[in-house]
Parts: structure tokens; C-alpha cells; sequence
């Protein structure tokens, strides 16, 4: 059986002189029919035309077509200019232009027509993206692509990129992450009974196949698992899983005031880089009493670390030593020390094994059935990234000084790979967050149900695991430098890290070994997933003054912006 072939996965429309134009990813114009007079009979020519692109996966499916339309393509196809309805961002349902695609044959999903319209008909789906509407606005990050969406030729090669090394957009960046775990590791595959040979669907192994509850920790406010959880028991570790991202800041000690500069390290891709080879929970969380911690079972555990020692050993003596009380602590999303019993996921409470401390579970929700779900999707946004890093001239090759220079001018290269990075980097950060998607709009009551539980790919617990492997990744590298050079943070934000330094450059604090090299585990100069870059650097007073306004440095050490915002 040969595979099917595709011209393109994609087409971005636009209209000039009342006459549609087709741009295609390779940058060509694709004639259009003069019969392509609305949504209907566009959808019926990008079927006829052959859009889509070939299956991820073994088991997976083919994507559909996909229509991007700019805003002279809008009026050329009777749509609205605008969405009068910024609420709930769809035309009326009474609209002209929902009623010709429902008498042109076909269907719209229940979110309507909007940004990101679906139009179905019997087996056949045909996807549409409305650029005036808000396809690519900031809620959905896509990064910069809104900007390149004023030239369509940009834009349709920006998104056949993307297509290309992610997959054909569907929606926001976040949904583009899911549905690309999906098409690598698809839930189901078809296959025939012996005896009546009729075709039955069976779960792919090492797939999330079917929806699973959360472990009563993992469960977010609103689910209905937590409608008896009391508003202090919300706020209690020892009732719900608090695996976040770390924040923290301290004030300087006077050696280190002396310093005159602060240097950023950023952590490149940190979700991403944590999600590498990352066990993570395929089944039903299991509960049990009194478990032996196990680091190779994925799961949730009850441990009391309150008054435990952060030591690490020296790298000449291998003798233990404590590190300074400065330390974060790495078991808290704000880095004070536990005061109490508290819910860990397993890859937290594997960190506090590798600092000397006993690990003693009181409980534990475990998951037997368990697998490197997000390798796949791990390796493919990888190679995205590394391969639009090098249309910039970013390669893992580069020496640390070219590397800093080139991170330094990036964004002065070619706009349209820089927007292609940032919706990549987007989709990395942004697909781990939708495991945990919260409940959006109306709902019967506080603890209803929401559509984001009926998917498998509604984890709590994966999402836990890879933020709770990236915090203590981030905070083993701070121990390397601490081994090696004596720094201890002065502040965290997530995967930026703020360093007093002598020298106003990166290469002043990251950890080395005697002969100049990397200190394998430490951090490390580089493109690479993992590795990190210079976030910024700053005058010693200008991190005191921050300090003394009660906001965190690492949020705005990047050339004085909001870097939470920018995320």
C-alpha cells in the first residue's frame, strides 16, 4: 500500500482586488476557483485540492486541511470583518454565514465559528483559521506570528514550518502540544476480530487511552473530587500536591552587595528539557499506606521533610557537606523549608535522596502502569527547535562566546524564524500547563465537571512530574555551582536563575571543571534544550532596588521586562 502524498498541509487566502489568492507554504500563489465564493465552497476546494499532511505515528491519523484567511479574504468570502461577540469570540449562530456553511453541506464543531473554526462532513474535517478573528492573538501564543501574519506569503511559510516540524495547527499553541502527544502516541489502533473479522478499536500500548481521575492530592479546586475540600485544606500541602515552578528572592549578603553585577541564567526549554526519558503515569493512581519510596514508580507520595538537611558532597573529598541556609529549599514552590508532612512527586522526592535525606512515605497514590509517554513528543519539539535555532545561525557547534553573541542579536535576524521559535518554545511550555487545563466559562456548579475531563490527556500528574523534575533539575545545577564556585541564587523565577558576579557576563558563573570545560551537571552555555543562555545582566543596585520593592529580580532581568507576561 503506497502512502498518500500531499501538495501541502496548509493555504493562507487572501483577496486582492475582490479576487481570492491562494499562498502556498513554498511561498508559490495557488489559483482559486472562481467558484470558491464562501466558507462552504473553500472548504470544498481545499478537500479537492488534496491539503493535509501524512500521519506522525505508526497508529496515527492524517491531519486535515487547513484554510488560514487574512482579512481580504474575509470580505472576499462574506464573513464578518470582526467578532462582534468578544466574549464568547464566535459569530451569532443566526448569522448569514453559518447558515451558507450548514446549506453548503457541511457541519461546525460546537465552538462554532470562530478563530479556529472546525467544519465537518461525514469523515472528511477541514480546519480554518480567521486572522482578523484572533487566530494567532497573544491569549493564544503564538509568539510573534500575528506580526508576520501582515504579509500572507510570510505567514504561509511560517506555518508550513511549523506543520513541517510540529504539526499542522489546530488552535493555540497549547492544543497544538496535546493534539501532537496524541499523534505520536495515539490512543487507539484499529484491528480485526479472528472469528468475525469485523474491525474493533484496542489501546495502543504506552498510550493514554482512556480518561483516568486524578489521585485525590492531584485534584484541582474545581474538580468534583475536592468538593468537600475546605478552603484551608486548598491551601494545605498536606492535602493537595503543590509540584509548581520556583519563586524566590533573598536579599544579598555584603560580600555579595560588593559584587557590581547580577547575571541571569536561563534554562532553554525547561519543560521540554525535563520531559527527556521522564517515567511518567499511564493508568490509575493506586492508593497505599506506608509504602517504601520507590524513584522508578511514578506517583504522588505523603512525606514529612520538615527539618531535613540539604547536603551534597564535595567534588574533590566526595565527603558530605551542608549547603548554605541562603539555599532555596527545592521541595517548595516558594523555596521555604517544609514544615510538615506534604504531597511530593516522585521525581522531588528522588532529588531529596540524592541530598542525603531519608525518605520515610506516610501514604502514597502510585501508578504501576507507567512509561515515557512524552519521549516522542519530547524528541520531535527537540529537533523543531535545534533545526529553527540554525536557520538563525544558532548551532550546538558554537563555541560560548559565539553563542552569547549570536543569542544577543537574535532577534535582529530573520523575523519570520524568530516567530517560528517562539511558537515552538510556546508550544513546548504551553502543552505540559493544558494537562492541567482548568475549567473556562459557565458550568452547573463549582465542582462540575468540564470538557477538558472527558480527554486521556487531562494529567494532573504528568504535568506535576515534569514541573517537579525541571524545579529540582534547576536546583541540582545550583548546587554544581555552588560545588564549584561558591555562588549561591540570589533569586529564581522558574528557569531563570540570578547569580552576583564580578564580570558582566554569563561565563563568569557557570560551574567548570579544572581544565575549563563544562562541569557535567552543572549549568552550561549552549542551544541545546537543558543547557542555558545569558538572561541578562544587571548593576548590583539595580537587583537591591528591585528587592526593596517586593518584586523578584529574575522577572525582569531580561532587559527590564515582565518575563512572566512575556511566558
Amino acid at each position: 500500500m503506497t502512502e498518500k502524498t500531499y501538495p501541502a498541509p496548509l493555504l493562507v487566502l487572501d483577496a486582492k482586488d475582490g479576487k481570492l489568492l491562494a499562498h502556498g507554504t513554498d511561498v508559490q500563489l495557488v489559483d482559486v476557483p472562481a467558484d470558491v465564493v464562501d466558507l462552504a465552497t473553500a472548504a470544498e476546494w481545499a478537500v479537492a485540492y488534496g491539503l493535509g499532511a501524512g500521519p506522525l505515528s505508526q497508529y496515527g491519523e492524517a491531519s486535515g486541511p487547513l484554510l488560514v484567511l487574512s482579512e481580504g479574504a474575509v470580505e472576499a468570502l462574506g464573513l464578518p470583518a470582526r467578532l462582534d461577540d468578544r466574549k464568547r469570540l464566535r459569530v451569532s449562530d443566526d448569522h448569514p454565514a453559518v447558515k451558507a456553511v450548514e446549506e453548503g453541506g457541511w457541519k461546525l464543531s460546537r465552538a462554532g465559528l470562530a478563530p479556529w473554526s472546525f467544519l465537518y462532513r461525514d469523515r472528511v474535517e477541514v480546519h480554518v483559521a480567521t486572522v482578523p478573528w484572533g487566530a494567532f492573538a497573544d491569549h493564544l501564543r503564538w509568539g510573534g506570528i500575528e506580526d508576520v501574519a501582515a504579509d500572507p506569503a510570510a505567514l504561509a511559510y511560517v506555518l508550513g514550518q511549523y506543520a513541517e516540524r510540529v504539526i499542522t495547527p489546530s488552535g493555540s499553541t497549547a492544543a497544538c502540544s496535546l493534539a501532537l502527544m496524541t499523534a505520536l502516541r495515539p490512543p487507539t489502533r484499529l484491528v480485526r476480530d479472528r472469528g468475525t473479522g469485523r474491525p474493533h478499536r484496542v489501546a495502543v500500548e504506552g498510550s493514554l487511552s482512556v480518561p483516568v481521575d486524578p489521585a485525590p492530592p492531584e485534584a484541582p479546586d474545581e474538580h468534583p473530587l475536592a468538593k468537600d475540600r475546605t478552603r484551608d485544606e486548598a491551601k494545605d500541602p498536606a492535602h493537595v500536591l503543590a509540584e509548581e515552578a520556583l519563586a524566590w528572592h533573598r536579599e544579598p549578603t555584603e560580600a555579595e552587595a560588593a559584587a557590581p553585577y547580577v547575571v541571569g541564567l536561563d534554562v532553554n526549554t525547561a519543560f521540554l528539557a525535563a520531559a527527556n526519558r521522564l517515567t511518567v503515569g499511564i493508568g490509575e493512581a493506586v492508593y497505599t499506606d506506608g509504602p517504601r519510596f520507590d524513584k522508578k514508580v511514578p506517583g504522588c507520595w505523603l512525606v514529612d521533610l520538615s527539618g531535613a538537611e540539604l547536603r551534597t558532597k564535595d567534588l574533590v573529598t566526595k565527603e558530605w557537606k551542608t549547603l548554605p541556609a541562603e539555599f532555596p529549599s527545592p521541595f517548595t514552590p516558594d523555596g521555604k523549608a517544609p514544615t510538615g508532612p506534604a504531597w511530593y512527586a516522585t521525581p522531588t522526592l528522588a532529588y531529596a535522596v540524592e541530598l542525603g535525606i531519608e525518605v520515610r512515605p506516610i501514604a502514597a497514590w502510585l501508578r504501576p502502569e507507567a512509561g515515557g509517554y512524552l519521549d516522542l513528543w519530547h524528541n520531535r519539539l527537540r529537533d523543531a527547535y535545534m533545526d529553527t535555532l540554525a536557520d538563525l545561525g544558532i548551532t550546538a557547534d558554537m563555541d560560548e562566546e559565539a553563542f552569547l553573541a549570536a543569542m544577543a542579536t537574535v532577534k535582529e535576524r530573520d523575523p519570520e524564524a524568530v516567530a517560528l521559535l517562539s511558537a515552538i518554545k510556546q508550544t513546548a511550555k504551553g502543552g505540559i500547563g493544558k494537562l492541567r487545563e482548568r475549567p473556562q466559562g459557565k458550568r452547573e456548579g463549582r465542582n462540575a465537571p468540564w470538557p477538558a475531563l472527558r480527554r486521556p490527556t487531562w494529567r494532573p500528574d504528568i504535568r506535576a512530574a515534569v514541573i517537579s523534575a525541571a524545579r529540582v533539575g534547576a536546583h541540582r545545577k545550583m548546587v554544581k555551582t555552588w560545588n564549584a564556585l561558591g555562588l549561591v541564587p540570589l533569586a529564581v523565577l522558574s528557569d531563570c536563575v540570578i547569580y552576583p558576579s564580578a564580570y558582566p557576563t554569563a561565563r563568569a558563573v557557570v560551574p567548570r571543571k579544572p581544565d575549563g570545560t563544562p562541569l557535567p551537571g552543572g549549568f552550561r552555555l549552549g542551544p541545546n534544550p537543558g543547557y542555558c543562555k545569558e538572561e541578562g545582566v544587571r548593576p548590583m543596585e539595580w537587583f537591591r532596588e528591585t528587592v526593596a520593592k517586593g518584586a523578584n529580580p529574575a522577572r525582569f532581568i531580561k532587559e527590564g521586562r515582565d518575563a512572566g507576561r512575556e511566558e
